[in-house]
């Protein structure tokens, strides 16, 4: 936290997913010099580095900017939680950890749908790669010595197990690596920690590498007010470090980390956007872009819980006496129950014929509870969080106000469209299928959720209105594209505008299939090469696509 000075070749605005790995990345040339600017705080909370503890900093605005949406039109008008990142490491400091990149097929849209030739599966691979430190060691899909330590779930609750021996009986491939050849099917999940530590972004590329060197200066507690503009060039920020307002140059490139929700904000607060919106704030327009806050994107999921006849759960872990006992043999070994976010079985799956490749994404836990421990477990329970991977459901981020500490408006419109809905119907009555099969004989009780009575179409699509929640995976404000569809290129330089490119999930074109945190790091990896003019990493492998995927559903 030194004192800043106020010119710096590049300044980065956002700790989190991809403004760590931006930050780490352009200090390794060390003639040059990089601030980091971040809202939040510094990342020290026990709760933030103890994995199983991540439902804390996800909560309440300490750790969080804690995002609530408009009342949502297809969802009852319920008002959404949307926990963001305000700390170091953003999001990837207050998230569940899970690491999933996605399907190759996810890249290889955006090349053929979007004009991205260079973000095929073959221009992202090495990338991932490349960020990764894999546990069980680098080959062809996985990487080794990387920042981003990957660990393999251990897998000792039986019920893990079962959820894989029932997706099998079900008619599932086996898949031993979701991140590897084979997407599709069920197995073990992988997690972003390293002996038993989360491992944010922070951790990873700041404490692992920048933050070591003398040409990167890290200012948290500053918010961004705005860009600063020379014309249609951007040439520094103006901040607001605990009410202190003060203006940075950069002297080659302003980068935008901020995140889905308030990258979009910030290039209105300082005039890029829809003219309306801009006009309505008293906000001077710079460069007129309708684009900019639209093509939201997310994951809805629900819980299709159960009861446990066996007391085997995460419930035994529920009590005072039990959490004590778990946090302090986490604090002295960093092993137990503390050490995991306990998705260490899931899976992916396609919902009809004709589908080419997995639509539905599984994170199976021991525990019948709420994602962010809002509702706490009544029993001993399990449930596999389900839902969509591509849905057709738009949103938007507006400005509510031209103040930089305004929370702005968000609908995400989830369900919107009947394939969405179909495919949440899908998603349940598969889960249920699954959860029938014999491995869970011992296990099963009656189901909790969404319970006997649900059945028909109207039933589940009326319990998915009530109970479906965010899995947290905003996207898609800021796409990637060619000029008249997009916000920004294809390496992040947003159009009309000089010296300026925005890198997070914002600039997806569409949401990739399954959690966001590998994808985003990814992403900042391969821009991080562009922005130094560095030779692009191009790895060619195979993947999977099923044999008969026309005619069969698996």
């Amino acid at each position: 936290m030194s004192n800043p000075k106020k010119k710096y070749d590049y300044v980065i605005v956002g700790a989190g997913s991809a403004g760590a790995v931006m930050a780490h990345r352009l200090t390794e040339d060390k003639d040059v010099s990089v601030l980091l600017v971040e809202a939040g705080p510094m990342d020290y909370s026990i709760f933030i580095h103890m994995p199983s503890a991540f439902a804390y900093p996800m909560n309440g605005d300490t750790y969080s900017w804690n995002y609530h949406t408009e009342a949502d039109p297809y969802m009852d008008n319920r008002v959404m939680h949307c926990p963001r990142g305000r700390v170091l490491g953003g999001s990837s400091s207050i998230n569940g950890m899970a690491y999933v990149r996605g399907n190759a097929m996810d890249f290889e849209n955006w090349a053929q749908d979007f004009g991205l030739d260079d973000w095929r599966y073959k221009n992202v691979l090495g990338y991932f790669r490349k960020a990764e430190d894999f546990d069980q060691g680098e080959n062809e899909y996985h990487g080794g010595g990387g920042p981003l330590h990957v660990t393999t779930g251990p897998g000792r609750n039986p019920l893990y197990h079962a959820f894989i021996e029932s997706g099998m009986q079900a008619g599932y491939p086996y898949t031993p690596d979701m991140n590897g050849f084979q997407q599709e099917g069920v197995g073990p999940m992988f997690m972003t920690t390293k002996d038993g530590v989360r491992w944010s972004t922070a951790n990873a590329y700041l404490r692992g590498g920048a933050m070591r060197r003398s040409n990167l200066t890290v200012m948290t507690r500053t918010y961004t007010r705005k860009i600063l503009m020379d014309g249609k060039k951007a040439v520094g920020i103006e901040v607001d470090h605990l009410g202190t307002r003060s203006k940075v140059e950069a002297e080659r490139e302003v980068l935008l980390c901020a995140g889905a929700i308030n990258s979009p904000q910030l290039l209105m607060l300082s005039g890029i956007g829809p003219r309306d919106q801009l006009r309505e704030h008293g906000i001077t327009p710079v460069h007129e872009n309708p684009n900019v806050g639209q093509n939201l994107q997310d994951h809805l999921e629900v819980y299709v819980q159960y009861e446990c006849k066996e007391p085997i759960t995460l419930y035994s872990a529920q009590n005072k006496a039990a959490m004590g006992k778990i946090g302090a043999e986490w604090m002295l070994t960093r092993k137990g129950l503390g050490a995991t976010n306990h998705f260490e079985s899931g899976g992916f799956i396609r919902s009809e014929p004709g589908v080419e490749y997995p639509n539905i994404q599984y994170h199976f836990l021991p525990m019948a509870v709420s994602y962010d421990g809002s509702a706490k477990a009544t029993c001993h329970g399990f449930q596999a969080h389900v839902g969509p991977m591509r849905p057709e459901s738009r949103g938007e981020v507006r400005l509510a106000s031209s103040f930089y500490k305004a929370a702005p408006k968000i609908v995400f419109n989830y369900m919107a469209t009947e394939r969405d809905r179909r495919e949440m119907r899908d998603s349940v009555r598969l889960t249920r299928e699954i959860i029938a099969q014999s491995p869970f004989d011992r296990y099963r009780g009656k189901e909790l959720g969404p319970g006997p009575d649900a059945q028909s179409d109207d039933e589940i699509d009326a319990w998915v209105r009530q109970m479906g929640e965010s899995a947290y995976h905003p996207s898609g404000t800021c796409a990637m594209g060619t000029h008249d569809e997009a916000v920004v290129d294809g390496e992040g330089r947003v159009h009309g505008i000089d010296s300026l490119r925005v890198v997070d999930a914002s600039i997806m074109p569409r949401i990739t299939t399954g959690n966001l945190n590998a994808p985003t790091i990814m992403m900042a990896e391969k821009i991080a090469d562009a922005v130094r003019g560095r030779t692009p990493v191009v790895e060619d492998r195979p993947w999977y696509t099923a044999a008969d995927w026309q005619n069969s559903q698996r």
